[in-house]
């Protein structure tokens, strides 16, 4: 496949071009250890290298035009190969790889979905919506990516903007006429959905994470309000009317604005009637709906999906019947019943920021029977925000009749150091619930052999996740199966 340079620069702001851009390359791309004769190079700044570094690699290689930043002074540059220069590469890349992929997100409904907590769930809950609609559709994720009914393994929450675009075109060329991506604050800031056309965005919340990488608070929000500041007149937007941040993204956006809340007034109301192990009774615009999903974050979740369908043109009662049949996403409050010991269950969750943890454990306590404990195995991701380590301890000391601190993913990090910072967050009265025991694996297992009747375990950081990253390796690793599995073991043998 060819395309020619100055097709794939049609919206591209260059500084500077040295050399002729009607010229046919092959390839995009930002790796330049993948670089073939013939593609061009985009030097893209990373939070570990600077891809600058690599542009005279890159020709070497045969790179036919380099855009970057800043062009090296190589006397082949103009002459034997093509040198843009830019102002951010990160977002010339994405726009070069939705032209090579001939712009395939204007093909179908594009819905991004972003926030702290609840992405991965609103966008699996319209994935499963507009499917049961009768809808061919794309999905975007944390726990998978799918191309209708064929699901590719995820390894971000967002891809890189070449393999999104890819994705895309894969989409596009099923016949999705909806996709769903949750976007991620990296992502937004790294410029990996430049190039996507989306028709609407979905904000959820905001609450404190990832400020290892945004460094404040207000930095980090305002990551997040420029995937609602890039919206076209066209789109809508979509906000969580009862988080403070809501009205934040809405300002300066050209998109039509719309609101959803439990609290305060909203273009899509709900009211929570029930709330149970066994799902939620909530009114949805006055309309009564009963969902299998379980506590207040979820009600907000449904509204969000509710919201979205309604924008997106769709019939009122047919998208309140299909709620109801509507299932979480993996590793989002997976609950099991102990098998052994009478009204005991095993919670597993994702969980993995202080305001997630308080969500969860303030649900599994409105749920527990009177004589029940909760006991909560959590534990904080290293190579990530620092900050909240203490603050995830309290919650869970706070919320919790016993806690066990672990490992979660330590990366390169010393377990032993992360434990130490998540144990600064407790007070002297919180010490003696807590215990630790770096062992996931053994954590787990403590729990179930503390777990009585009536007893709840949360674990809680990982959720769907299927290994654990340890100095840089990843082992097999499943927090549900390694609990079921616990869990029925601690049945006695005659009552098996």
């Amino acid at each position: 496949m060819t395309s020619m340079l100055v097709d794939l620069l049609q919206h591209v702001p260059a500084q500077l071009v040295r050399g002729d851009v009607h010229t046919g390359v092959t390839g995009v791309g930002a790796d330049s250890r993948a670089v073939r004769p013939g593609e061009v190079f985009v030097a893209v700044k990373g939070v570990h290298s600077d891809g600058h570094q690599y542009i005279l690699g890159a020709m070497d290689r045969g790179a036919k035009a380099i855009i970057a930043e800043m062009l090296p002074a190589d006397p082949r540059i103009g002459r034997e190969v093509v040198g843009i220069q830019v102002a951010n590469s990160a977002e010339a890349l994405g726009l070069m790889a939705s032209a090579w992929y001939g712009h395939p997100s204007a093909e179908f409904a594009l819905i991004g979905i972003t926030g702290t907590n609840g992405k991965t769930t609103t966008a699996t809950l319209l994935h499963q919506l507009f499917t049961q609609l009768g809808y061919t559709c794309g999905l975007v994720g944390t726990v998978e990516n799918r191309v209708g009914e064929r699901v590719i393994t995820s390894t971000h929450t967002t891809p890189d903007a070449v393999s999104l675009q890819h994705l895309f075109r894969q989409m596009a060329d099923a016949g999705c006429s909806h996709v769903f991506i949750e976007s991620s604050s990296h992502a937004i800031h790294q410029r990996r959905i430049a190039g996507a056309q989306l028709r609407g965005a979905v904000f959820t919340n905001l609450t404190h994470d990832h400020l290892d990488y945004h460094h404040t608070f207000a930095a980090y929000r305002d990551v997040k309000k420029q995937l609602f500041d890039s919206l076209t007149p066209d789109a809508f937007a979509l906000v969580n009317a009862d988080d403070k941040n809501g009205a934040f993204m809405l300002q300066n956006t050209r998109a039509a604005k719309h609101r959803y809340g439990l609290a305060t007034s909203a273009n899509f109301k709900g009211k929570i009637l029930e709330n149970s192990l066994l799902g939620l009774h909530i009114l949805i615009d006055d309309q009564p709906v009963h969902a299998r999903l379980v506590g207040t974050f979820n009600a907000y979740n449904l509204l969000a999906v509710y919201g979205v369908a309604m924008l997106l043109g769709q019939d009122t009662q047919a998208v309140l019947t299909a709620l109801s049949n509507l299932q979480g996403a993996e590793g989002r409050f997976d609950c099991m019943p102990h098998p052994g010991k009478s009204g005991a269950l095993g919670i597993v969750d994702y969980a993995h920021t202080p305001d997630a943890l308080e969500k969860v454990l303030e649900t599994i306590r409105q749920f527990k029977r009177p004589n029940g404990r909760v006991i909560t195995v959590v534990g904080c991701g290293g190579d990530r925000d620092r900050t909240k380590r203490p603050l995830m301890a309290q919650v869970a000391a706070r919320l919790s009749d016993q806690v066990i601190f672990t490992s979660d993913n330590p990366r390169s990090e010393e377990p032993e150091a992360i434990l130490r910072e998540m144990e600064l967050g407790l007070s002297a009265e919180q010490l003696p619930k807590a215990i630790v025991i770096e062992n996931r694996e053994q954590a787990i297992r403590t729990a179930c052999r503390l777990q009585q009747n009536d007893d709840i375990v949360l674990v809680a950081g990982k959720g769907h996740e299927k290994y654990q990253e340890i100095r840089g390796v990843k082992y097999p690793f499943d927090d549900k199966a390694l609990l079921q599995g616990e869990m029925a073991n601690a049945i006695p043998m005659g009552k098996r």
